[in-house]
């Protein structure tokens, strides 16, 4: 899961997240939840149990995630997963097997790839534990619809403003998913 990809902004280093990114990874659920105007604090998030359970206890057997620096080393964005129980669920939830990923990027980074190397190489990281598919949550007018739509995320679900998305990995090309 590590490499290089080069994004109009400059080489992007890719990395498997680890537990002492898990600071980083609430900053980014922050950036996700805040895509299109400032909504929550990250106090806020921590203090709302089904949010917060999007990065509490990071990372617990089953996380897995890669996270992007730029090319000084700043942490520029995140993409995770982790799998919820039906009596706990996300935003994204369609089952107990299928993890449900976030996905953020630092705003100043939007736009120039990053965000699309992060699902890749999620993706990527999903078929290889595997697991049967990925799951997320993403509202009405967040351009991120078209990121996932390209790599095949279907809509499977709705509550309220928001599409219940899924990548079915169990059925999906080999080499299509993630590409």
């Amino acid at each position: 899961m590590t490499g290089t990809t080069n994004t109009p902004g400059g080489g992007t280093r890719l990395r498997p997240a680890t537990a002492q990114d898990a600071d980083f990874l609430t900053e980014m659920l922050l950036a996700a939840f805040n895509w299109d105007r400032p909504r929550f604090t990250r106090d806020e998030l921590l203090g709302t149990p089904h949010i917060a359970h999007y990065v509490t206890d990071w990372s617990r057997p089953g996380d897995f995630g890669v996270v992007a620096e730029d090319a000084a080393g700043s942490l520029v964005g995140a993409a995770w997963a982790r799998v919820f129980p039906a009596d706990d669920p996300g935003y994204g939830y369609v089952g107990p097997g299928v993890p449900e990923l976030t996905l953020g990027v630092v705003p100043a980074y939007r736009g120039r790839g990053v965000g699309s190397a992060l699902l890749d190489a999620l993706v990527k990281a999903a078929i290889e534990q595997p697991v049967e598919g990925l799951s997320l949550s993403v509202e009405d007018g967040n351009a991120a619809v078209r990121l996932y739509m390209t790599r095949g995320f279907l809509a499977v679900g709705r509550e309220g403003s928001s599409d219940t998305m899924l990548l079915d990995l169990a059925h999906a090309p080999a080499g299509r998913a993630g590409t």
